[in-house]
């Protein structure tokens, strides 16, 4: 077996002699990866929060928001480009750690880094801010007056580790509002932050006491609390008892930002269901359940399918599960733990018994030799909405009328995101009026559902709205300062 060694973390001001370090052991094949992860006293995360406000103010501050992106566009280049060190780095590592196949997290990483180039984060400021220039001084407003936007002094992010790269959503976000940053890592994928951080500082030296990525254990109190006492703004990704946890530490003073569980699905009209376009709509929605074996929260557990296409909804799940086994020997799925085995197999165990109905008729199969890498359950009468066990196993529901679904998913509103639509331009507005009532906060077009647009109102919210406060100078200081002027009789 080949043994690697990484060391995680980005820690400016301390000395690599100065810090504990811990190892996290990674294994995929014949390779096993150990990664160090600083692990810092209360006294060390205290100094760190302070260093990298104080650098904060001197440095990132003082950018304009133009000059903030053409850094990020700088890194960005740097990780699209296959040759560079930072993305090889990515490319060899990033499998081993996340376990997924490294195809599959390449193409990923490389449509996921398109998103940050400088069109789309201009882009992406304009979504929430009218005037951007709001973030770099204070801009008339049309009511009279002036308002100036503001970002934390400190930013602390909680990542996840189901999808690789994911922290530089958030990290970017952080940049553009010019708050300092802190990341803690996750223990399931330590590598990409730091090496982020670490290609920020080398590309823009003034940044590389603006932000920092540390580490701790899970429940571990003294370190969180350490730093949670420095932060204004705290954003979480994770389980809900997780983002329960971090926010029963928190000041009350400090705003929290949780992001947690989530339940996709897709609505495909009988329009998309004729023998051209039913193969090629079941086609987009395997490549939306391959992506990170569905560990997204944007991922799809469940695909209603309309019946009266010249495709019937049967059709459809044989046509996924055809298109699924293409996928695993083109991007085969990770190795499973046991207890995410044991999940599918309860899975399928709970769907065959519910395959008769109590009169004996047939209401549905399982698609799929058992043992493989993937698995479609139909039914061919209605079934509420519930999360699959992940790992390519998808449900497809036949339903009458699309509008059926919309009764299942109010019912988990508080955990609606994404909804992937295949219909018509009429049936896809009058679907989205009642998927938005319901709880879903974006619809997408199937095949898009795990790619989401660079600005994308995450889980309904302003990106860079919620990390600010706003400044406002009233109509009556102006005019009151008017009068005392020099030029004033």
């Amino acid at each position: 077996m080949t043994t690697l060694y990484a060391t995680a973390g980005y820690l400016p001001g301390l000395a690599p002699a100065d810090v504990q370090w811990q190892p996290l052991v990674f294994e995929s094949g014949a390779t096993r990866l150990e990664v160090a992860v600083p692990v810092l006293s209360p006294q060390q995360m205290t100094a760190l929060a302070l260093r990298v406000k104080q650098a904060s103010r001197l440095h990132l501050k003082t950018m304009t928001v133009s000059q903030i992106v053409a850094v990020v566009d700088c890194a960005i280049a740097r990780l699209l480009d296959p040759a560079d060190a930072y993305r090889r780095q990515a490319d060899r590592l990033l499998p081993i750690t996340s376990g997924y196949d490294a195809g599959m997290v390449r193409l990923g990483l490389t449509a996921f880094f398109k998103t940050f180039r400088a069109p789309q984060l201009h882009r992406f400021v304009a979504e929430d801010f009218a005037n951007p220039k709001v973030l770099d001084e204070f801009q008339p407003r049309p009511k009279g007056g002036a308002a100036r936007a503001l970002g934390p002094d400190l930013l602390v992010h909680s990542w996840a580790g189901n999808v690789p790269a994911l922290p530089l959503w958030s990290l970017v976000c952080g940049l553009l509002v010019k708050a300092g940053n802190i990341g803690k890592l996750p223990s399931a994928e330590p590598l990409f932050a730091s090496l982020f951080a670490r290609l920020l500082a080398e590309v823009h030296p003034p940044l590389a006491d603006c932000l920092a990525v540390v580490w701790w254990k899970g429940g571990e109190e003294e370190q969180a609390c350490a730093l949670y006492a420095e932060a204004d703004t705290v954003l979480a990704y994770g389980a809900n008892d997780s983002l329960a946890q971090i926010r029963r530490r928190l000041p009350v003073t400090t705003r929290f930002l949780p992001h947690g569980h989530k339940l996709g699905f897709g609505l495909v009209s009988a329009a998309a269901l004729d023998t051209l376009r039913g193969p090629a709509t079941a086609r987009l929605a395997a490549w939306d359940v391959m992506r990170y074996d569905q560990q997204g929260c944007y991922s799809p557990h469940v695909f209603y399918v309309e019946r009266g296409g010249k495709v019937s909804p049967r059709e459809f799940a044989q046509y996924l599960a055809s298109e699924l086994a293409n996928l695993q020997s083109r991007f085969p799925r990770r190795a499973l733990a046991l207890e995410e085995s044991a999940a599918v197999a309860g899975w399928r165990q709970a769907i065959e018994l519910q395959s008769m109905s109590a009169s004996g008729a047939f209401v549905g199969e399982l698609i799929g030799e058992y043992g493989a890498a993937f698995c479609v359950a139909y039914a061919d009468e209605p079934l509420a909405l519930a999360p699959t066990a992940l790992n390519r196993s998808v449900q497809v529901v036949a339903v009458d009328s699309l509008e059926q679904v919309i009764a299942q998913a109010e019912a988990h509103s508080l955990f609606l995101q994404t909804a992937g639509v295949a219909a018509a331009p009429a049936e896809l507005f009058r679907l989205s009026e009642l998927l938005g009532a319901a709880g879903v906060t974006r619809i997408t077009a199937i095949g898009s559902m795990t790619s989401p647009e660079a600005g994308w109102h995450h889980d309904g919210r302003f990106n860079l709205l919620d990390l600010v406060r706003m400044v406002e100078i009233e109509q009556s200081a102006e005019s009151a300062a008017d009068a005392l002027a020099p030029y004033a009789d």
